[in-house]
């Protein structure tokens, strides 16, 4: 049985198709205007959890950037601060020597004892060093200072340390042990500085401490080399999430952006088709006795 076609059902369907030409029309003035081919989530479902999935993993990998910029300074400040050990510590060592010369007199060698104390207090200087209030040498201890006290005693926690984490399974030590570096209580390098100034001001011969002296100025140079190595991890964790930034940009351009070439030619072909259905429409409907009685 076939059904008849009136003049309202033609017209009505010619309404509905001129809508949607005129829909698709206005979609792509909207995306040649901001050149996003994702404008809202039911423009393409399966591209808009894409990008979703893709900018959570940009998300993550800016908080990578932040980690290891932090990351960067710490170990900055701890390389620092391990190299002037180093080289206050050698210091100590050639004015040890030279508390061993028998001809040096009391006085001579209460001036060496004078420097070795200012050297010691240079040292716990750069011991208790912090970054951003917080002490590169104790760990998660918030005592304000890894060496305090008299005698000096250690604040930090063993194996407590702080840690960035630069990638989704990868985490890198910023700060350094303080107790290994410097040692702790009497065996401290802080106890050997004094014992040398001690045995200078009794008018002593402190040579016989340079054996001690030089395994404290081993394990601050072995802490010092894991340090850098540290450095150098971090680095290249960094150039690797640079490179994931790049290749994460460049998915999400590619499911959100339009090329402007691609889209300007999208509009005008809209356009045409628009202007075609306008002028099709115009043409096939039929005429009504309005028409006749103008």
């Amino acid at each position: 049985m076939l059904s008849r076609v009136t003049n309202q059902t033609m017209m009505a369907s010619a309404q509905r198709n001129l809508q949607s030409n005129r829909g698709q029309l206005a979609l792509r003035q909207e995306q040649a205007s901001s050149l996003r081919a994702l404008t809202r989530p039911s423009d393409n479902p399966t591209a808009a959890a894409a990008a979703l999935d893709v900018r959570a993993q940009q998300s993550a990998a800016n908080q990578y950037d932040r980690n290891i910029s932090n990351g960067t300074a710490w170990l900055a400040t701890v390389d620092t601060a391990m190299t002037a050990s180093v080289n206050i510590l050698s210091q100590v060592r050639d004015l040890t020597v030279q508390g061993g010369n028998g001809s040096l007199n009391k006085d001579a060698k209460n001036a060496l004892a004078i420097q070795v104390e200012s050297l010691k207090a240079d040292l716990l200087s750069q011991a208790n060093t912090t970054y951003q209030g917080r002490t590169v040498f104790a760990g998660n201890s918030d005592a304000g200072a890894a060496f305090t006290g008299t005698p000096l005693s250690f604040t930090g926690t063993a194996g407590a340390s702080v840690e960035r984490r630069v990638a989704p399974n990868v985490t890198v030590q910023v700060d350094a042990d303080g107790a290994a570096v410097f040692g702790t209580g009497a065996d401290s390098v802080f106890g050997l500085l004094d014992n040398i100034a001690g045995e200078l001001r009794a008018g002593g011969d402190p040579t016989a401490r340079l054996n001690d002296l030089d395994k404290r100025l081993g394990a601050v140079s072995g802490q010092h080399a894991d340090v850098g190595a540290r450095q150098a991890g971090i680095l290249k964790a960094k150039d690797t999430n640079v490179e994931l930034k790049g290749s994460l940009e460049a998915q999400r351009s590619g499911l959100e952006d339009l090329d402007l070439g691609q889209a300007v030619l999208d509009l005008k072909l809209q356009e045409v088709n628009y202007q075609a259905a306008l002028a099709v429409t115009a043409r096939v409907l039929p005429s009504t006795l309005m028409d006749f009685l103008r």
